[in-house]
């Protein structure tokens, strides 16, 4: 039997990159998924079709973690009829200097890295089953390389590690497991789009990375489903940096 058998998993921002690898890894070991996206339709489409094609079971559902938690959840439900699993994947980012952070930005980037979280798994954790469940949380290794020119989003991963040691501690007594995966640089849409790979930031990256190379969505993929299974009972409150050894 497939170890997440019977398991419903929201997994939020998860139209392309890891949000995708993600779903697609929990698809695969059994898991009903609701895939979530802001506005790439295509890309959610896309990801619901190879699940669906290798024999699972998935659903698109539209809205931004930063204004439309609830809704996100409640169009889970009534697909699924619970949550057993829930990945808090949307985020935004930018790369920006001291002298070029404005208030807007640093409202842009926390209110979906890090509000968006809190009111989705405030919704979420109200269709958890009396068993408990899982949530994971996708931070970053910059929580604690903290590169320069970053300070807004190194500072919103670093809130989402706080917020999963308090949160594995607050839902703990409803055996609710809270951890959080840090990846390293991955090689993703986004990370193209933003002009990384094939910089000098991406290869000095690399360049640092013990095992040689930049990450793949599928290096993050089966991390999520060991963390979303009971082969990790009796793991929460942890961050767990996938990056190929940065520290």
């Amino acid at each position: 039997m497939s170890k997440l058998s019977g398991k419903v998993a929201l997994v939020t921002g998860a139209s392309k990159g890891i949000g995708a690898a993600i779903a697609t890894a929990l698809a695969a070991d059994g898991a009903a998924v609701a895939v979530n996206y802001a506005s790439d339709k295509a890309g959610a489409d896309k990801t619901v079709a190879a699940i669906t094609a290798a024999g699972g079971r998935a659903v698109a559902v539209q809205g931004s973690v930063a204004d439309a938690g609830e809704k996100i959840v409640a169009e889970t439900v009534a697909a699924f009829g619970k949550i057993d699993v829930l990945v808090n994947n949307a985020g935004v980012y930018a790369m920006l200097p001291l002298a070029n952070v404005t208030a807007a930005e640093f409202h842009r980037q926390f209110d979906t890295n890090v509000l968006g979280l809190l009111l989705t798994t405030q919704a979420a954790v109200k269709h958890f089953p009396e068993q408990g469940g899982s949530i994971i949380n996708i931070s970053s290794v910059v929580s604690r390389i903290t590169p320069p020119g970053a300070s807004i989003y190194n500072a919103t991963k670093g809130a989402v590690d706080a917020i999963t040691h308090t949160l594995a501690k607050e839902l703990g007594p409803q055996n609710i497991r809270v951890n959080a995966i840090n990846p390293g640089l991955v090689e993703t849409e986004g990370t193209h789009t933003a002009g990384f790979i094939g910089s000098d930031f991406a290869n000095a990256a690399v360049a640092q990375t013990p095992l040689g190379r930049m990450g793949q969505p599928q290096d993050i993929g089966p991390v999520a489903a060991f963390l979303a299974s009971d082969d990790s009972r009796w793991v929460t409150g942890e961050t767990i940096i996938v990056a190929g050894g940065v520290r």
